[in-house]
């Protein structure tokens, strides 16, 4: 497995691939891998012939410094699990090479950036915007793979690939859970071990508030149910818990199997976020 730092050499590799007809699949990643991760490489390395996986912590979707500097960062560990998972290339490069100016680019993405996570972090999603693009332009995969569980993020990417007309295929992969129901994050490494055991709420929140809507409970009633749950809980706060439109993310009280339920809190001092799709 070959790994870069740089965007030059790499480039240069990659286009001697695509000039012998071999297709490319790109993971991003901010690295601290998990299993969730694993399955993107896997259904990378189903559909192409090179699987490229960029580990970056990307300074420009974090609100706060103290959440970038705590991040966990487990390069060593992470090519390992990539040696294993068959990945091709590691692209690890460092902020003097993706920002090698100050940026001065900002995406707005209207109403899609301005609800739920963008309300809560703004302008995380015009740094994600910003990175992946620069991602699509160095790698220029013919695919590329993001989890389910940053649903609004893969809205996002979506209307990127859409407006900046890029040519690629995106792929939105289900989420990978613990026995527990614990949607896996990297951010899960950061919980203490009685705040580990409190996180799976969220999830079987959100289950909760399925069976109630589809029992036909008004959205309003059911909302007020898993804030009381939360509150009633020490150390869990809830941020938000949404029913949208799976296109557009606009809010619905409606209950079809073209919404999703989306929630955001935080279990101490970690903030975590998961949802599930209706029908």
């Amino acid at each position: 497995m070959d790994i870069f730092t740089e965007i030059k050499p790499l480039r240069a590799l990659l286009g001697a691939k695509r000039s012998q007809h071999l297709s490319i699949g790109l993971v991003p990643t901010m690295g601290a891998l998990h299993a969730g991760h694993l399955e993107l490489i896997k259904a990378s390395k189903s559909e192409n012939d090179i699987t490229v996986c960029s580990i970056y912590v990307n300074p420009a979707q974090f609100n706060s410094q103290t959440d970038l500097e705590k991040y966990p960062r487990t390069l060593e560990n992470d090519k390992q699990m990539l040696v294993n998972s068959g990945c091709d290339l590691i692209f690890a490069p460092v902020n003097e090479e993706m920002y090698q100016q100050k940026n001065q680019i900002h995406f707005d993405f209207g109403s899609l950036d301005k609800v739920m996570e963008g309300k809560f972090r703004p302008g995380h999603f015009s740094g994600v915007a910003l990175v992946v693009s620069k991602l699509f332009n160095i790698v220029q995969p013919n695919r590329a793979y993001f989890g389910q569980k940053d649903f609004q993020q893969y809205k996002i990417i979506s209307k990127t690939v859409d407006e900046l007309l890029f040519d690629l295929t995106l792929s939105s992969v289900p989420i990978v859970r613990e026995e527990d129901g614990l949607a896996m994050s990297s951010r899960n490494q950061r919980l203490k071990p009685e705040e580990r055991k409190k996180a799976p709420i969220f999830y079987q929140l959100l289950v909760k508030a399925k069976q109630l809507l589809e029992k036909g409970q008004q959205f309003e009633s059911v909302k007020q149910v898993i804030t009381q749950k939360c509150e009633s809980i020490q150390g869990i706060r809830l941020e938000y818990l949404e029913l949208a439109d799976q296109e557009n993310l606009n809010a619905t009280k409606i209950v079809s199997d073209k919404t999703v339920l989306l929630i955001a809190g935080y279990v101490g001092e970690i903030r975590l976020i998961d949802n599930i799709l209706m029908g």
